[in-house]
Formats: structure tokens, C-alpha cells, sequence
């Protein structure tokens, strides 16, 4: 007689430790997703009814661009304005909007306006796209993340618009005001302005820099702590992850603007040249963008190379968890500070604003930092062999592809072909995080085994 076999899940949580040796883990599912989209967007833009010559965009570059959008990084080697057609510009905004929300965000919507109930399977789903900490209210979640996106979003592009309508007309001024408030909410940094500038004619323009400047650090706080911010009347107080998020993100905004404001201050090329108040804009705006938005409104291969080291730091460090930025996150240093503060005063337990961090916590923030520094090292080091540019440039190329930032030295278009797929897998790691992409690829069994204790010396 047949001993019966229920029907394996193509999902399964982990029970007491362990991992199932069949199905796709959600973080699995979430590297092949992107994948997926990705490899669509590249044909897509490949085709010649996207390119603006009609001839069509070499596959390379196409998948270059659509790895860009859907990792909200805005590196490119073609120009999106002088390359892409008007479908071409559409489908990398579509592509910007689907990387930025993450495609479950995305399939949530299409589900609940199909009226599609949604299941177990979607929901750890949507809680390792969310960053969330836990399956129950990740439906809720999602709906005010669709929710506070699209009103973001179209705050922002009415606002843009009326600024660019006087100069643009009305049709293309509209166009161009929610593409990149899209763009700048995303922390994707594409631009339409063309001939690689970025919104550098911007520079002194109030409206332009504070408008995407805004759009840029509420995409970068993560949709949780978005929630929270708007349902602060509702519930009175903030969870430790949200006050840490608000504090990192004002204390490093701060200190980043004022660095560029004192070091560019007489730089005939960057600030040197504006009155007081371009000053201002300008270094609040620098002090901003590096934080894995991707747009600039001053040439950041004519800032001083103090800056630029500066730029990479902050790039590294990046936007906040469950955000449309990439980098270590926000969080995750201030982890890391917290863990040396203790050590240093020789404090057993690491915490924050009265609570105490579990040691987990600090362990994990060890392991992406450390992660972080390896991937940034070792594609550094490859483009040192491969490309024919200065060390500096390179190793800001490969903090910018890591951070998802986009902001660029001007090697991007003359990267070899070798170079071209190495940055894109480097966005793509950036994109998931190098902890949800090494979970994905790990065989090894999460079993809660422990060895004998043994010292060793450190330091």
C-alpha cells in the first residue's frame, strides 16, 4: 500500500531552524523576479520603435539601462533623452516605477483591484520585498505604500510641471514634471534634459532643487517609516526603527551639506561661481542626492576630490530599509556606531532612545557592511584591470552601482563591455541587498547548532 504525500508548498516558512530542500524561498523569488523584469525591460528597449533613430539600442546597452531602471540606480551609457524614443522614455519610467515600489508592491495592486484575495505564499512575499518585520499587516502596509506613492508622487509632478510648463509648453512640461518627480521619488535619478547633464541648468532654481531634493529623502526613508510619519496623530509615537531613520537621515543631510558648502565654497567650477543663495541650494542639494538619488546639479567630475571621497562615503552608507535606495542603509550604521559607543564604554548591551538592540541585529548589520566592503573592493579592483580612467573615479563608478545612486565621475558611457556587466550586476546586488542575494543563493541548512566557546585575540 502507497503511503500517502500531501502536495508540497512551492513556499514554506522555516519551522524550529530548518529550511525545506524544495520550492523557492521568497528571497529566491525576489532575485528571479527582478531578473525577470529586467531581461523583459532590456528587449523591449532594445527594439527599434524605443530608440529615436528608429534603428534600435544594442542589447548590451538596452539591458544596461533597464538593469538602471528597475534597480532605481540611474547609471546609463546612452543618453535617455538623445537615445530613447518617447515608448522608449515610457517603458524606463514604467520600469523606474515597478524597481522602485519592488514588482510584489506591484502585483499586490493588480490584485486588489481584481478583488484577488491574497494568500499566504504573497504575503511572506511582500514582507522580504517590504523589509518588514513580520507577515501580519503587510497587506495593510502595501495598500499605504501604493497609497502615499502615488500622492508623493503626484504632489511633486504638479508642482514640477507648473515650473516647467512656461518653459516647455504644456504637454511636454507635464511630462517631463511627473517623470522625474517618479524618478526623484524612486531615487532613480533618469533625466530627459539630455546630453548627460542632468539638471545641472537647475542649480539655482528653488523650485526644481527643493522639490526633487524632497521627493529624493521621502523616498529614501522607507515606506514604513512613511506609514508611521503619516499615522503619527493616530498613534502618538514612533517605533525605535522610525526615530532612528528621522535622526540618521537629518544628522548625515546636515553634516553632508555643510561639508560641500565649505569645501566647493570657492570652486570657480561648482560654487564658486553662484551668489549665496545658489550656494546654499547647491550644497544642500549635493549633500542630498548621494544618498542613492543618482541627480546632480553641478558637475560631480569638477568637484574637489575631498568631495567626491566625501560623495562615496555617503553613497555607501545610502537610504534607509524597506526605501527605493540602496547602500548599507542608514540604520545599519547607526547599529554600527551604537556596537563602538558600547565597546568603548564597555557596555554589554547595545541600544537607542532607552531600548536595547538585539545582538542579532548587530550581527547582521556586520555581515551586509562587511559584504558591502568585499563586493565594493573586489569590482573596484576588476575595473582598475579593465577600464583606462583614474582610481578614483573607478572605485566611485563602483560605490554609485552598489549604492543604486547613479551619480557618475563621466565613465559610464566609455566603459568596456566587461565593465558594462559588471556594473549592472553590481546594481543588481545593490538593488536586493547582498544579505537577501546571499540567503537566495545558500544550500546551507539553518540549523540552530552551537560548538564549544573558545577565545581568540582581536585587535
Amino acid at each position: 500500500m502507497q503511503r500517502y504525500e500531501p502536495p508540497r508548498p512551492i513556499f514554506a516558512p522555516y519551522v524550529q531552524g530548518k529550511r525545506p530542500n524544495y520550492g523557492l524561498s521568497p528571497a529566491r523569488v525576489l532575485v528571479a523576479g527582478f531578473a525577470l523584469i529586467i531581461l523583459i525591460g532590456g528587449f523591449l528597449l532594445s527594439t527599434p520603435a524605443a530608440s529615436r533613430s528608429g534603428l534600435g539600442t544594442r542589447f548590451l546597452d538596452a539591458l544596461f539601462t533597464a538593469t538602471s531602471a528597475v534597480c532605481v540606480t540611474g547609471l546609463v551609457v546612452v543618453d535617455t533623452h538623445d537615445n530613447y524614443s518617447l515608448l522608449g522614455q515610457l517603458i524606463i519610467i514604467t520600469l523606474i516605477q515597478v524597481g522602485g515600489l519592488g514588482f510584489m508592491t506591484m502585483a499586490t495592486l493588480i490584485y486588489l483591484l481584481m478583488g484577488k484575495r491574497i494568500n499566504l505564499k504573497e504575503r511572506l512575499l511582500m514582507q522580504e520585498a517590504l523589509n518588514s518585520l513580520s507577515v501580519q499587516g503587510v497587506v495593510r502596509l502595501a495598500r499605504h505604500v501604493l497609497l502615499a506613492t502615488f500622492l508623493i508622487e503626484g504632489i511633486g509632478g504638479v508642482i514640477l510641471s507648473l515650473r516647467f510648463i512656461p518653459q516647455m509648453g504644456l504637454a511636454k512640461g507635464i511630462y517631463y514634471g511627473f517623470f522625474h518627480a517618479i524618478s526623484a521619488f524612486c531615487n532613480a535619478g533618469f533625466d530627459l534634459f539630455g546630453g548627460f547633464r542632468g539638471i545641472t541648468g537647475y542649480v539655482d532654481d528653488p523650485i526644481v532643487t527643493l522639490t526633487i531634493s524632497a521627493l529624493i529623502i521621502i523616498g529614501g526613508l522607507g515606506f514604513t517609516v512613511i506609514a508611521e510619519t503619516f499615522r503619527y496623530r493616530e498613534i502618538k509615537r514612533f517605533s525605535l526603527h522610525t526615530k532612528l531613520v528621522w535622526t540618521m537621515t537629518v544628522v548625515l543631510i546636515l553634516l553632508a551639506a555643510l561639508a560641500v558648502f565649505f569645501l566647493e565654497f570657492n570652486n570657480p567650477k561648482t560654487l564658486g561661481a553662484l551668489g549665496w543663495d545658489g550656494k546654499l541650494l547647491a550644497a544642500y542639494f549635493q549633500g542630498v542626492t548621494p544618498r542613492t538619488a543618482g541627480y546632480n546639479t553641478v558637475g560631480i567630475a569638477d568637484l574637489k576630490p575631498a568631495t567626491q571621497f566625501l560623495m562615496i562615503i555617503l553613497m555607501f552608507i545610502g537610504a534607509s530599509p524597506g526605501s527605493t535606495g540602496g547602500g548599507i542603509k542608514t540604520t545599519t550604521l547607526a547599529a554600527l556606531l551604537a556596537a563602538v559607543w558600547s565597546m568603548r564604554k564597555g557596555k554589554i548591551d547595545v541600544g537607542f532612545f532607552e531600548r536595547r538592540i538585539p545582538p542579532d541585529t548587530i550581527y547582521k548589520a556586520v555581515g551586509i557592511t562587511v559584504m558591502a566592503v568585499l563586493l565594493v573592493i573586489t569590482v573596484t579592483m576588476m575595473l582598475t584591470i579593465t577600464e583606462d580612467a583614474d582610481f578614483l573615479a573607478l572605485l566611485f563608478e563602483a560605490t554609485s552601482s552598489f549604492g543604486t545612486v547613479g551619480l557618475t565621475m563621466g565613465i559610464t558611457p566609455n566603459l568596456s563591455d566587461f565593465g558594462r556587466v559588471l556594473i549592472a550586476l553590481t546594481m543588481f546586488v545593490g538593488r536586493l541587498g547582498p544579505l537577501t542575494l546571499a540567503v537566495a543563493l545558500s544550500n546551507n541548512v539553518l540549523a540552530k547548532l552551537r560548538y564549544p566557546e573558545e577565545k581568540i585575540m582581536v585587535g
